[in-house]
Parts: C-alpha cells; structure tokens; sequence
C-alpha cells in the first residue's frame, strides 16, 4: 500500500481495525480532541456493511450518541437494493476527502474492510466489463470444473487460491476468458489511487484475540435484543435479489432462518456469534499482514492520539 508524502500536505487519519475492535469509539475520541485543538474533523465510513442503510442493527453503526456531534458520512449511503463496490465507495471517499480538505478539516477513515482501503490508497485494476454470456457459462461450472480450467489459463492466479473459494475462482476464470488477460495483467495497471496525494496517518488495532472474540459474542446478543430481528424482517419483506451483499451480510441467513422457522434464536445466536467471529479472525489476519509493516499496530487500550497522530496536531 502507499505510504506519507511529505508532512502536513492534505493529512488523513486512518484507524483500521477488525469488527468489535473499538475503531469507531477510537475516531471519534480522535476527532473531538482535534476540535479541542482548534481543527475540524470528519470520519468517513470504510465498513462494507456500515454502507447500508437497511443494516442499522446488524452493522454496529454508530447512533447518534454514540457520534457525540462529530459528523460522520458514508454511513447508510447505500440502499441494500444497489451494490456498493469497492470502486464506489472509493470514489464517494474521495470526493469526501477532497471536500473535508477544502474546508480545512481532516478525514478520519474508520472501518476494517481491506478491500475498500486498499483500493482508495492504491486504485482499482481497470477491468473491462466482463462479456454476460461468459460471466453466466462460468458461474455456472461446478468449482471443481472452474479451478482446473483456471489452473490451465490462469495457472499464476490458480496457485495464489484455495481450490473452494469459489467466487474468487470464478472472478479470475472470467476475466481472463472475457478480457484475454490474467487478472494479475490488470491489477498492475491500478489506477486512481490517492495514496500519493495525501499524508497518511494509520493506525491499526489488533485487540487481545479472545477479548475480540468475547466482543464479538457479546454483539450478536446485543444485535438480537437491539431490535436486528426486526431489522432483517424489514429486508426480507423488500424481495431483493438474495445475492445482493446487504442479503449475505454477516447475521442476516442467520435471522432469516429463525423467521422461516428453520432455526431457533439460540442455534441463530451461535451461528451468527461463529460468523462475526471468523470474519473478525479474516480482518485480524489481514490487517496484521497487508498494510505496510510501518503501519503501527496497536491494542486500543495502549493508544495515545497525541503521540500516534502526531502530524495532525502539528
């Protein structure tokens, strides 16, 4: 990922974290002591599911307490009818950036979602639209059928993934039928990335494993009491396409079941609490290992904004 340019041009503060991590209370303590310091401060949503309106309960979204009167944007931007892409968000980012610049505040981006940070610092490959027919011949094939045809045409790619992982397969099979390019060809011709453009103040929190997992227990029984069933009901009455991410979001298979009588709220609560959980180990896992080695890493109870945002109070 892209690191600083020099100090004090265009500062953005970054605090990634995975879910249950402490990233949005973190932010906005990060924000009010800015104001405090005569600056002000505006945190950005970097949270795939934080982006859908209709996720309120299910995506932690901070209430309006919670935000303590710093104004928050990209949360529940997205109806869950449309898609919110990588690409899409990146750009809406960096129109909100370039807008908290021009008024003189600084960005807070605050989210765990790899894909979408990696994608506003270091741009998107600039993949042709995949052809339809192709797209439908390969997502129709079994995964075992789609992993050895990628292991002839995309052997590279092939060996970088799982023989299961069936949506990355795919993604790569079409792309090199469609566009007659591996999709590693593309990716090194990113583009539109503003890592360059801004100095970049990270932090990353990596909570105690079992402390993050206990969290992670504790909100999926929060989420049920807070009203997600409720939440999930009012999805599910839309008839969206069940493909659509705000229908896969973590909790809503699991909710959906209990209201289809196929599962009860106890089996719910612990297939939602494993799955908050897994996700949180695949952000954790992440996060330790993507971004760059300089990025500090740090448990939320040891953090010092003063210290570890330095360049923006100065």
């Amino acid at each position: 990922m892209s690191k600083s340019v020099s100090p004090g041009a265009n500062p953005v503060a970054l605090i990634a974290g995975p879910t249950a991590s402490g990233k949005s209370d973190l932010a906005v303590k990060l924000a009010l002591t800015l104001q405090e310091a005569g600056r002000e401060a505006v945190v950005i949503n970097a949270d795939s599911a934080q982006v859908y309106a209709d996720l309120r309960v299910l995506s932690a979204r901070p209430s309006e307490e919670e935000m303590q009167g710093v104004p928050h944007v990209l949360f529940g931007a997205w109806d869950g009818a449309e898609a919110c892409s990588a690409a899409d968000w990146a750009a809406r980012a960096k129109a909100e950036i370039a807008a908290a610049h021009a008024r003189g505040a600084v960005p807070v981006l605050c989210g765990g979602t790899g894909l979408y940070i990696r994608t506003l610092l270091e741009g998107i490959a600039p993949v042709p639209k995949i052809d339809p027919a192709i797209r439908e011949e390969v997502r129709a094939l079994p995964v075992e059928e789609a992993y050895a045809a990628l292991q002839g045409e995309d052997p590279d790619r092939a060996a970088q993934l799982a023989p299961g992982d069936t949506q990355r397969i795919a993604r790569a099979l079409e792309v090199v039928r469609s566009t007659g390019h591996p999709l590693g060809w593309w990716q090194q011709r990113e583009e539109g990335g503003i890592g360059d453009e801004i100095t970049l103040a990270p932090l990353i929190l990596l909570p105690e494993r079992e402390a993050l997992y206990a969290r992670c227990d504790m909100r999926f029984e929060h989420m049920l009491e807070a009203g997600a069933i409720a939440e999930v009901e009012a999805l599910l009455a839309r008839d969206l396409d069940p493909d659509l991410p705000v229908m896969r979001a973590i909790g809503v298979p699991e909710i959906a079941a209990i209201l289809r009588g196929e599962m009860t709220r106890e089996e719910a609560l612990a297939a939602g609490s494993q799955a908050t959980r897994q996700y949180a180990k695949r952000q954790y896992t992440w996060l330790r290992h993507q971004p760059p080695q300089e990025w500090p890493r740090q448990t939320p109870e040891n953090v010092d904004l003063k210290t570890q945002f330095e360049i923006l109070f100065a």
